[in-house]
């Protein structure tokens, strides 16, 4: 998915990537990233537009972000090409770094985190906080790992 536009009509709403997302989501958690019913088409733009927050990175090793939703992107204060070139570490503050390292490092080894709340900082350095947060390894149905990803409430 390296270097993919914004989600949109034209890419899809990068379906693959976000069909990936939710899967591996409720195969970790037994929970769903949707709500409510959506035929297979529509779940990428479902989760595009959601009023949650939604991001994932790499496997980069320094993981870089590669997906946002509109509600994580307006949070960030950061159009697509700019968020897919952030470090995903970078998205806290470096005051915030090692602690959301350990954090990291804990999702890895046990798969997934539920109820995390952190603060995070835009592009203009407003600082908010991430609500209720599960974030999780991204891996799909033959178990290869495709980085980590976030979904949160905004605060």
């Amino acid at each position: 998915m390296r270097n993919a536009g914004k989600p949109n009509f034209e890419n899809s709403f990068l379906s693959a990537h976000a069909r990936l997302l939710a899967s591996s989501y409720n195969r970790l958690t037994g929970k769903e990233l949707l709500n409510v019913e959506y035929a297979h088409e529509d779940i990428p733009r479902a989760l595009f537009d959601a009023s949650f927050g939604l991001v994932s990175h790499n496997t980069d090793p320094i993981p870089r972000f590669n997906y946002a939703n509109q509600s994580a992107l307006d949070a960030f204060e950061l159009e697509w090409p700019e968020f897919v070139r952030l470090a995903s570490r970078d998205s806290a503050e470096p005051a915030n770094q090692s602690e959301r390292e350990l954090l990291m490092r804990e999702v890895k080894r046990d798969g997934f985190i539920d109820n995390y709340r952190g603060v995070r900082i835009s592009s203009s350095g407003r600082r908010f906080w991430i609500e209720g947060a599960t974030i999780w390894n991204v891996v799909d149905e033959v178990g290869d790992y495709w980085g980590q990803a976030a979904v949160f409430s905004l605060g």
